[in-house]
């Protein structure tokens, strides 16, 4: 039960000095909600901005009208695919494609409205007002733009005007305008439409150069994946601004789709200009085995050759298609061997134009491949950049292999070719009938077939190529349209209102907790329970201002309840004898109240009837004659210790107060105060008082203890020593003074007396007065009773 009772009880002491300051959580709650309440009327309601894209893979895309779908292994329909959806995000995120969204809107010039709490965006129809920048000053002037300027009109003349500048700058529309930062033209917006009760006189707009303002809408835009195994994208941003903010995104989604365009095109382009010049070749080169098959035909009175070896043919058929299709083949890797070596770095080759090694076709896409990723970086970086270094090695090293593998297929069609044309010579040495016209008839007629097939697949190939380019289908199909959720996203009211409520709880607990915890100072009587088991003989109530220090005769105020409560306790200290109780009244250093403690103990005790004599023991600082300066210069115990002639009855004054207590001042200060406590002499003079038998009480009113030995000259000629402390005064580091004094036996009978506690502090009836003063408690002092 002892146990339950303290842990109650411990448990109001670490809440009594939140309980009791209840009001310092009120006033700052109600602070930090007006504070909140002003922050988000003050604050622009931002919304969030979002569009949601597929990205389609041309690998899987359905082909435009017609047999299309061969075209696919072209280099311009192969860049459209989507390997890696990771690649797609970095793409959005990129500097260079905001750079170009920025530079197609007005975003480095934002205009503002200037309203009582908050600062309105004016964009498309709300602002009267386009602001096109022109150029950016390449400057230190653009320091200068920290400030608004103000746009005022005063007929068709534009005044700019800002704290920065030391004169307006005046203007008119459609006229360009030299700022100190940029040069910019200001034109009426057509589209505009004032607002309904809307004061538009105070507009500004601001500045940001070129480069911050691309890094605050890159940092702004979010790009995330619907799904990681899919290919939709989510972009969202958050504005003050709706429009400008679906502007920002489905301005990114054009300029997506623009790249991808024009990345399809590059490689098209470049296989249709190739081809464009092989058919001028191979078209001059068919002409003239043309006109060498006519002549030939002519000089040698040829008809038709077919009928007149019509049987020969026949056995020789298989050998010259074989012939044919190796010749084929040997042109198209010699053609691709010289313009493989003609070819620049930054050159891609024709591909597949008829090749029937797969692999030379697919070395020659993978050398495409690496052309074009080389070009890309070229872009963006110089020749000099470590990636374009080493595409450059790459391809260089491509090169080579692509043409020692074109020289293989060569070498080895070679071969064929001698193998099948010594079969051929073979057969017509056989055949032996056929005259020698008609070998080189036929052999004419092989090269205008070989130049025919090769300008008819380069015929067909360019088609391809023009109908690829023709083909501009989106890469990044929009499947929501840019749109503006209807709730701000920032300020979140209720965050915020929640936040400032719990600061305003946090902020008065925490300084309360550091202050109990940073506190060096006896407080409360339970600081003094903790540090001393000495008893706490009464709590004397700090004097408020104007309040006389010192009781009076039936006096019911709580400072005289209090010294009643004092006196009841201090008797259960005293022994029972019949000679004067001595009673002295000590503290550790100077300030504590010792003086007004004994004072009022006397008026107390006086009050019974019974006879006090107070006796200024202190006479290195003389306190006692402060509540009657008129004996300021009395003699008293200093004369009396120096050994002067001087009888009791000399230095024994009236107090004025109560005719039933008197004082012995402390007389002048002397020069040797611990030699004059020793001499003797003090014990004579408490002879004399006790011969008297007049005094029941003799108080002590001694130095502190701290700072000099006199009252432990003093202690042992005490029946009660009443140990004076002062509420947030006394350091909790004397009391294990005091406490050390009690075991060495220097103290003896001790009682604490905690002096000027504060109503709030008080530990027996707050500042609710003892009986005649007793006031109704409110719920929360109950709570802490």
């Amino acid at each position: 039960m002892d146990s339950k009772s303290n842990k109650e009880i411990n448990f109001k002491e670490l809440l009594n000095p939140y309980l009791k300051n209840w009001k310092y959580f009120a006033g700052m709650v109600f602070l930090m909600i007006a504070a909140a309440v002003y922050f988000i009327k003050s604050t622009s309601p931002v919304y969030k901005a979002q569009t949601s894209i597929l990205i389609k893979d041309a690998k899987k895309m359905s082909a435009a009208a017609g047999d299309i779908g061969v075209l696919q292994s072209l280099g311009g329909f192969g860049g459209m695919g989507t390997n890696s959806i990771e690649n797609e995000v970095g793409v959005f995120e990129s500097k260079t494609i905001v750079e170009d969204v920025v530079k197609q809107h007005n975003f480095q010039t934002p205009i503002y409205l200037k309203q009582t709490f908050t600062n309105l965006e004016l964009y498309g129809s709300t602002s009267p007002y386009i602001i096109h920048l022109i150029q950016d000053q390449d400057n230190d002037n653009k320091e200068l733009a920290k400030k608004p300027i103000f746009i005022k009109l005063k007929g068709d003349e534009i005044i700019l005007s800002s704290d920065e500048w030391e004169k307006d700058i005046k203007t008119s529309f459609n006229k360009t305008t030299i700022l100190p930062f940029a040069i910019i033209m200001i034109s009426k917006n057509q589209t505009f439409k004032a607002p309904a009760k809307v004061d538009m006189s105070d507009i500004y707009f601001t500045y940001s150069d070129f480069e911050n303002t691309v890094n605050t809408f890159q940092e702004a835009l979010t790009v995330d994946l619907l799904d990681k195994d899919g290919t939709i994208i989510n972009l969202s941003v958050s504005f003050e601004n709706k429009e400008k903010a679906k502007d920002y995104l489905n301005g990114l989604v054009r300029q997506y789709n623009v790249y991808a365009i024009n990345d399809k095109n590059i490689e098209s382009t470049k296989t249709k200009d190739f081809i464009d010049k092989r058919i001028l070749l191979i078209s001059k080169e068919l002409g003239d085995v043309e006109t060498q098959k006519e002549g030939y035909k002519s000089s040698n009175n040829i008809v038709d050759l077919s009928t007149e070896a019509k049987i020969n043919l026949q056995l020789k058929e298989q050998s010259k298609a074989q012939v044919l299709e190796i010749g084929t083949q040997l042109e198209l890797n010699k053609i691709l061997q010289n313009s493989l070596s003609r070819k620049g770095n930054g050159d891609v080759l024709p591909l597949n134009i008829g090749l029937e090694s797969e692999a030379a076709a697919k070395a020659i896409q993978d050398y495409n491949a690496l052309v074009l990723q080389r070009n890309k970086y070229l872009e963006e970086a110089t020749p000099d950049n470590p990636l374009v270094k080493t595409a450059n090695k790459q391809i260089e090293e491509m090169k080579s292999s692509l043409a020692q593998s074109l020289q293989k297929n060569i070498t080895s069609l070679e071969l064929a070719k001698n193998k099948v044309e010594s079969q051929l010579g073979g057969s017509e040495q056989k055949i032996g009938k056929i005259p020698t016209q008609e070998k080189l008839f036929r052999s004419i007629e092989r090269q205008q077939q070989i130049k025919e097939n090769l300008y008819l697949l380069l015929l067909q190939k360019r088609e391809e190529a023009a109908i690829s380019m023709e083909i501009t289908a989106e890469k990044a199909r929009v499947l929501d349209k840019a749109f503006v959720f209807k709730k701000p996203v920032a300020p979140r009211k209720m965050v915020i209102l929640g936040i400032s409520i719990v600061l305003g709880f946090v902020i008065p607990f925490a300084t309360i907790y550091i202050k109990e915890l940073l506190q060096s100072t006896i407080i409360r009587r339970g600081d003094l329970t903790k540090l001393t088991k000495l008893p706490v003989v009464a709590e004397i109530p700090k004097i408020k201002n104007k309040e006389t220090p010192l009781v009076s005769f039936n006096d019911v105020s709580p400072m005289a309840e209090a010294f009643r409560i004092f006196v009841t306790n201090l008797k259960f200290l005293l022994p029972a004898k019949e000679t004067p109780h001595i009673i002295m009244v000590t503290s550790s250093v100077k300030g504590e109240g010792k003086t007004f403690i004994s004072t009022n103990l006397s008026i107390i005790l006086a009050s019974t009837r019974s006879k006090v004599l107070v006796v200024g023991a202190d006479v290195r600082n003389p306190q006692l004659q402060r509540y009657n300066p008129t004996m300021k210069s009395a003699k008293g115990l200093s004369e009396f210790l120096s050994g002067e002639d001087i009888k009791l009855s000399q230095i024994v004054n009236p107090s004025g107060y109560n005719e039933n207590c008197d004082f012995i001042y402390s007389g002048v200060i002397p020069p040797n105060p611990t030699d004059l406590l020793q001499n003797g002499r003090l014990e004579e003079l408490l002879e004399l008082v006790k011969a008297e038998k007049k005094y029941k009480y003799i108080v002590l009113d001694t130095a502190p203890l701290l700072l000099v030995t006199d009252s432990f000259l003093l202690a042992d000629k005490s029946d009660a020593i009443v140990y004076v402390t002062r509420s947030e005064v006394t350091e909790k580091a004397y009391i294990e003074f005091l406490n050390h004094s009690i075991e060495d036996n220097k103290l003896k009978n001790v009682g604490i007396v905690l002096n000027g506690v504060n109503e709030s502090n008080f530990g027996y009836g707050n500042k609710f007065g003892y009986g005649y003063h007793a006031e109704e408690k409110k719920w929360w002092q109950k709570i802490i009773d």
